[in-house]
C-alpha cells in the first residue's frame, strides 16, 4: 500500500492543519500528472509544473490558492506550426478536515474567533466549494495536489491557440505558410464566371467579323 507521503504530489501540512489563522507557503515544482490533453494540445506527463501559493488554515479545513505554470505544447490553429510555451493560471481548492466522531466535536474560544478567517481566503460556500474540494490524508498530515493539478489544467486547456496574434495561416490553394511567404499568391479564375468569359469572347469575335471595317 502506497503511503501518502510517498506521493510525488504530497505536501506536508501538519504545521498548519487544525490551527486556524495559520499560513504555509508553497513554492516548488511537481511532475505533470497523466491525462492532461493529448498530442495536439496538452502538458507532457512528467514535465515540471511550477506551483507558487499557500495553504490557509480555517476552522474546518485548508484553503489552497496558487499560481500554476505548466509547459504547454500545441499547434497554431491557423498555420499548424508547433507551439511550446509556458502556460500560467490560478488554482483554488479546499481540503476539509475529516469529520469528527459524534460527541467529539468541540470548539474553543480561539477557534470561534478564527472563524472570521473564511472571509480572508475568498472561499465560496455551497456548490462552488464542493466542486473544488479534495481530501487530506487520513491522518490530516498531507495534502496531495495531483488531482487538483490535473483537474485545473484539463478544465482550462486553451483550444484556439495562435503562434502570434496576426498569424496569416496557410494558403488555401497549396498550403504554403503565409507567415513565411507573405507575397505568395495564385492567379485564380472563378469557375463560376468561366462560361460568361467564354460567351464574352464569342460575342466579341462575332462583332469583329460583322464589322465592315474588318473586311478587305
Amino acid at each position: 500500500m502506497i503511503r501518502p507521503e510517498d506521493s510525488a504530489w504530497a505536501i506536508p501540512v501538519a504545521q498548519v492543519s487544525s490551527r486556524p489563522g495559520q499560513r504555509q507557503e508553497v513554492d516548488a515544482a511537481y511532475p505533470a500528472p497523466d491525462g492532461i490533453g493529448d498530442q495536439i494540445v496538452g502538458v507532457q506527463e512528467g514535465s515540471d509544473i511550477r506551483v507558487d501559493g499557500a495553504f490557509d488554515s480555517i476552522v474546518d479545513g485548508l484553503v489552497f490558492q496558487a499560481h500554476v505554470i505548466a509547459p504547454l505544447h500545441a499547434e497554431c490553429t491557423r498555420c499548424l506550426v508547433p507551439i511550446n510555451r509556458d502556460w500560467g493560471l490560478d488554482a483554488t481548492a479546499f481540503f476539509p478536515y475529516a469529520p469528527q466522531p459524534t460527541g467529539a466535536m468541540h470548539y474553543n474560544a480561539r477557534a470561534a474567533e478564527d472563524r472570521a478567517a473564511r472571509d480572508e481566503v475568498e472561499i465560496i460556500a455551497g456548490e462552488d466549494e464542493a466542486e473544488d474540494t479534495y481530501p487530506l490524508s487520513a491522518d490530516g498530515v498531507y495534502a496531495d495536489i495531483q488531482a487538483l493539478l490535473r483537474d485545473t489544467l484539463v478544465e482550462n486547456l486553451p483550444l484556439q491557440l495562435l503562434c502570434k496574434p496576426n498569424c496569416r495561416g496557410l494558403c488555401p490553394q497549396c498550403g504554403v505558410n503565409l507567415n513565411e511567404h507573405p507575397d505568395h499568391r495564385h492567379d485564380v479564375t472563378d469557375i463560376r464566371f468561366a462560361s460568361l468569359a467564354g460567351l464574352k469572347a464569342q460575342l466579341e469575335q462575332n462583332q469583329s467579323t460583322q464589322d465592315p471595317s474588318n473586311k478587305a
